[in-house]
Formats: C-alpha cells, sequence, structure tokens
C-alpha cells in the first residue's frame, strides 16, 4: 500500500471521502501506522466498522505510528486505555458497550478530545452527537467477492 496519507488528510473535507483499499492484514496495519504518525495533538480519529474487518488491526498499527511499544488491545470492557509512551498521549476509546452518552462524561471524555494527545475511538457511531466537528471517520468494510483478507477503507471529514 504506497499512498500518501498526509496529503489524503489535508485534502479531505465534509463532501470527498477518501476510499483505499487493503488487500491484508498488514496493509491495513499499515494504513494505520501512517496515519499515526501525521496525526497531530487535540485531533480524534473514529473508527467504525463490523466485528472482525479490522478495527484492532488498524489500532494497532495507529498505536506503531505514534511509537507504542507496548501490546495494544481494544478496552471493550474499560471503554479507555490509555497509552503516554508514545510521542504524545493516546487515548484508544472502545464505546461497543456504552449504554448512553453520558458515560462517557463519567469517563472524562472532554479531556481526552481536546488534550495534548490524540484519540481514536472504535464504533464511534454510537457516540457521534459528542463528537468534535473536525474529527476523521474511518470506516472499514469488507468486500468477500474480493477476498478473505480484502477491505475497503473509506476516510473523510466528520460533519453533523
Amino acid at each position: 500500500m504506497d499512498i500518501d496519507v498526509k496529503k489524503i488528510i489535508e485534502e479531505l473535507d465534509t463532501d470527498k471521502t477518501a476510499v483505499l483499499e487493503s488487500r491484508s492484514a498488514a496493509d491495513t496495519a499499515a494504513l494505520g501506522q501512517r496515519l499515526g504518525e501525521i496525526c497531530a495533538p487535540g485531533q480524534v480519529y473514529t473508527l467504525t466498522g463490523d466485528l472482525g474487518v479490522g478495527k484492532t488491526v488498524f489500532t494497532q498499527g495507529f498505536a506503531r505510528g505514534l511509537g507504542v511499544e507496548g501490546p495494544v488491545n481494544s478496552p471493550t470492557f474499560t471503554i479507555l486505555q490509555v497509552y503516554e509512551d508514545g510521542r504524545m498521549p493516546f487515548y484508544h476509546f472502545d464505546v461497543y458497550r456504552i449504554a448512553d452518552v453520558e458515560e462517557m462524561e463519567e469517563i472524562g471524555y472532554e479531556d481526552c478530545f481536546y488534550g495534548e494527545g490524540v484519540c481514536l475511538i472504535e464504533w464511534a457511531n454510537l457516540i457521534e452527537e459528542i463528537l468534535p466537528e473536525d474529527s476523521i471517520q474511518v470506516t472499514i468494510e469488507k468486500d468477500l467477492e474480493k477476498g478473505f483478507d480484502y477491505r475497503r477503507i473509506h476516510v473523510k471529514r466528520f460533519s453533523k
């Protein structure tokens, strides 16, 4: 996967979606890593897709791009995992089990969304009403007609 991710992100707006193809888990992780390498403090990335599409693989690549060295897993039961060993704090949310957006307030999401680190939120479609307007949406889809490992990855700016 040889793409200029920085250029893609710079050119995104709410009307334009970049569609990327991944032919393997390694491609999906590499895209995540490139985004992690170019992200800046205060950015929020959302990550959606069905179970088993590669959200965790993408996130592990993203963390690697930030310089996080330890294991990275989805915080499904804890909702938030903070990694501070990279070039900036990495706030990894998995909001699959959120029953109400008020639970995000209890976690103190605003400190993460508007702080000095970067956020990546799995299942972000469940909390759209609190997402910052300039978030970057990443949606991963399978297309089994193109192969078991094939993924179509959509990247666009969030708009309410």
